[in-house]
């Protein structure tokens, strides 16, 4: 009972080292890690390389997982770039098994110490990711500790070495362990770690810690491939993909094992050495045995993944996902872009509403009501949920500050869709009860929108560019839009003194010119939002 309890522990303190140190270094990297990503090109080995450096950097590849179905969701990434980064990934995981076999003796809990007085006494945010990489770092190796001297405990229980040996001789019985064990720690990191603490007390022959070590890599794909079934096409794909590549690697391996434990005994005399380079050798052969086959594997795993006929639910958002969540610097980014969709979405509505205004199309007026009702208002209602539930979750102060000003601007935006609309309105109003304007009115009704509508499309741009020259022009565009709106508004007043305006024609201009200045006030707010963003992110750097 003691060393099933110590195990257990020195796991939990493993995984949650883990998890503290995947934490730390997603923050460390930022947003840059999306960045990065986007620019990976066709070029499979650059971007196995770079899976393999990210992966090992970060000590997550989940991270990796969910960032690149975000962009492939985006379309700024294919399933097959995505395959090539996932080869790279296989080979950054092995990193971890390798470190823990140094014994840093009292240094482990130096780490832990060091962590945690960065996390309690340092008061500056930034410092605190280096408090998690620390003591995460500080626990894992605390946690193997524990987990090894568990293993003199386990050894004495009636039928362990038994077991053991069985797994030794059977290497299916060991893969079958290795796929259990990593399915229900959803880590395949840690099952592969807890074969190295058995290793260093000779608990486990090498042949036994092989099959469990294969079976780790087919269980990291399944707990992957479950989350992802109620997720977008190209999020099954990706995850079916994955599976594809470790369960060929294992059916490639299996015939050959006992050559293979041969060629693994011969890189160095430790167990646990041996264990650790036996699951580097694998993942590292594997990938570069499936590299010039990525576009097969892409065609296999599409052709696997069913695309359903008749979806149940209409999907009205296109980068935000509920997966994202688990990696905030990702969720913001596709926040972002949906919210510059919507953004997109409704400048076009107010192009449309003012034309309708202008020139009596009706299909127009059609069109811009079906946008805000199918399209504006459900996205509107889906990323503020979206931007709620990630307030939920724990965010660096940067990161929370972006989730209030994409709240902030969603407000704007569907207002604007509100008042593109109420244009809309006023245009069917127009063709019902045949209200004319003069044609002076309608040349500067047209002048008019024109400027509402380039301002308001340039503030846009300005945010998804982050682009503080445009959004600098927003400002003096909207100056210019006041200037016009008044020359306008005397025009009317002058006409309508001189009896050359109908009584219901004169509501519809009046109230149309003071929506036109709102969109445009709008569209300011967008750009000072900007401004304010980058002014910020410059005074951060200073300090």
């Amino acid at each position: 009972m003691i060393g099933l309890i110590q195990i257990l522990g020195g796991l939990s303190l493993f995984m949650f080292g883990i998890r503290l140190l995947s934490a730390g270094m997603e923050k460390l990297a930022g947003d840059k890690i999306q960045v990065w990503l986007g620019k990976v090109t066709e070029n499979r080995l650059r971007s196995a390389a770079f899976g393999a450096v990210a992966t090992a950097f970060l000590q997550s590849s989940g991270l990796l997982m969910v960032t690149m179905i975000g962009l492939i969701n985006a379309n700024l990434m294919t399933v097959q770039q995505s395959i090539g980064i996932m080869l790279g990934q296989e080979i950054g995981t092995t990193i971890t098994a390798q470190i823990v076999v140094f014994d840093l003796g009292a240094f482990r809990l130096l780490l832990v110490v060091a962590g945690f007085c960065i996390l309690e006494y340092f008061e500056k945010r930034d410092w605190k990711k280096y408090g998690e990489i620390l003591m995460g770092l500080g626990l894992i190796f605390v946690g193997m500790q524990y987990m090894k001297s568990s293993i003199d405990h386990l050894a004495v229980l009636p039928g362990f070495a038994g077991t053991m040996e069985a797994m030794g001789q059977r290497p299916l019985l060991g893969i079958l362990a290795g796929l259990v064990v990593t399915a229900i720690t959803q880590s395949s990191t840690a099952v592969t770690s807890m074969a190295v603490a058995m290793g260093m007390q000779r608990a486990i022959t090498l042949e036994g810690a092989i099959g469990i070590i294969l079976g780790a890599n087919i269980g990291s794909c399944i707990t992957g491939f479950v989350a992802s079934l109620g997720q977008a096409r190209t999020a099954r794909q990706a995850s079916i993909a994955q599976i594809l590549i470790n369960v060929f690697g294992v059916l490639l391996f299996v015939p050959f094992i006992r050559q293979y434990t041969d060629i693994v005994t011969s890189t160095s005399s430790e167990l646990p050495r041996q264990i650790a380079n036996a699951h580097t050798i694998f993942n590292v052969s594997v990938s570069l045995l499936l590299v010039p086959f990525v576009h097969q594997l892409a065609r296999l795993s599409s052709w696997l993944t069913p695309t359903p006929k008749k979806p149940s639910e209409i999907k009205v958002t296109t980068y935000i996902d509920e997966m994202q969540y688990t990696v905030p610097s990702v969720a913001l980014a596709e926040a972002t872009r949906e919210l510059v969709r919507v953004g997109g979405i409704t400048a076009e509505m107010v192009r449309d509403s003012c034309e309708a205004l202008v020139s009596l199309d009706a299909g127009k007026i059609e069109q811009v009501v079906t946008r805000e009702r199918e399209l504006v208002d459900p996205i509107d209602k889906a990323l503020t949920h979206f931007i709620n539930m990630l307030l939920n979750r724990e965010l660096t102060r940067v990161q929370q500050q972006r989730c209030f000003q994409i709240k902030n601007l969603l407000i704007d935006i569907e207002r604007i869709g509100d008042m593109a609309e109420d244009l809309a309105g006023f245009a069917q109003e127009r063709i019902d009860n045949k209200v004319v304007f003069t044609e002076v009115a309608i040349l500067d009704l047209d002048r008019l929108w024109k400027q509402a509508f380039e301002t308001y499309r340039l503030a846009i741009e300005a945010f998804a560019e982050n682009n503080a020259a445009k959004a600098e022009q927003v400002c003096r565009m909207e100056s210019e839009f006041d200037r016009i709106y008044g020359r306008t508004r005397q025009a009317h007043i002058k006409r309508l003194e001189g009896g050359g305006c109908q009584p219901q024609a004169d509501v519809i201009f009046t109230e149309t010119l003071r929506i036109l200045e709102r969109i445009s006030d709008h569209a300011d707010n967008l750009a000072v939002s900007v401004v304010r963003s980058i002014a910020d992110t410059a005074s951060r750097r200073l300090f």
